[in-house]
């Protein structure tokens, strides 16, 4: 994961897109040197988070200049993007612009309360967007029950029911999380879902070095608190943590075969 620095017209915004951008690509060449299987972009430094329907053209228009001068940098592997807070139709339409091959959907399927307030399910609206744009080649990866978000009002609708509604609406993969950023997943809750659908099924948080082993029959991991100084999102990338990451996952990855 690389954590875009503030875009403009965020109130932590400080420097220019000339930096933004330098920050960006450096953290891209340590994941491509570290052989990272692919990267995501995601403007996790726009604090706070603006509803989908407030997010405005400098935050695209940044994000997409952005993800075109990383994608010059790590250009073989499969590379992605989020924007914050589920912007998922400007994901899609920056993954178009740039060559991008996936986005990660907030609020896919049914509704739940975020920090931002109430996000409905967008599969219809998006992926018809998708046909739209002649983007049927990008992949939509979706978060089920995420994290940041109060989930009262589909209680009565467990983990395993709301991957079955989310393939059953044509997402290419579905997102496991923990209750925050950082946080991980429950083991037993990816083992149940990995049963009941025939999607790839990913973990979106708080995988470390210490749990890894625990997640390794996830069709794919997303790191970005573990791979910075301490442990924490805000912090400098740490490339001590980055290659020591990857020894052990091509070292899990050898004793599975």
């Amino acid at each position: 994961m690389i954590h875009v620095k503030s875009l403009p017209g965020t109130p932590l915004y400080k420097c220019g897109m000339v930096d933004i951008i330098d920050k960006a690509c450096t953290e891209a060449e340590v994941y491509k040197n570290a052989d990272i299987d692919g990267i995501m972009l995601e403007n996790m430094h726009d604090i706070p988070y603006l509803h989908s329907k407030d997010v405005g053209p400098e935050i695209v228009a940044s994000m997409a200049v952005v993800m075109n001068e990383v994608k010059k940098v790590f250009n073989k592997k499969p590379i992605g993007i989020q924007i914050l807070a589920g912007a998922n139709e400007a994901a899609l339409a920056v993954c178009k612009a740039t060559g991008a091959d996936f986005i990660r959907a907030e609020g896919f399927i049914f509704s739940h309360v975020a920090d931002e307030g109430l996000m409905n399910a967008c599969a219809g609206s998006l992926l018809r967007y998708r046909r739209q744009l002649d983007a049927d080649d990008i992949l939509v990866f979706s978060d089920i029950k995420k994290k940041h978000s109060s989930h009262s009002i589909t209680e009565d609708i467990d983990i395993v029911e709301t991957a079955k509604a989310a393939e059953f609406f044509l997402s290419d993969g579905v997102i496991l999380t923990g209750t925050a950023t950082g946080s991980p997943a429950d083991q037993s809750e990816l083992e149940a879902v990995k049963k009941a659908v025939n999607i790839p099924v990913l973990v979106g948080s708080g995988v470390t070095c210490e749990n890894l082993a625990d997640f390794v029959e996830a069709n794919a991991i997303i790191v970005g608190s573990h791979f910075k100084d301490v442990g924490h999102w805000k912090n400098d990338l740490d490339i001590h943590r980055v290659v020591s990451f990857m020894e052990k996952a091509k070292k899990l990855r050898s004793a599975g075969n």
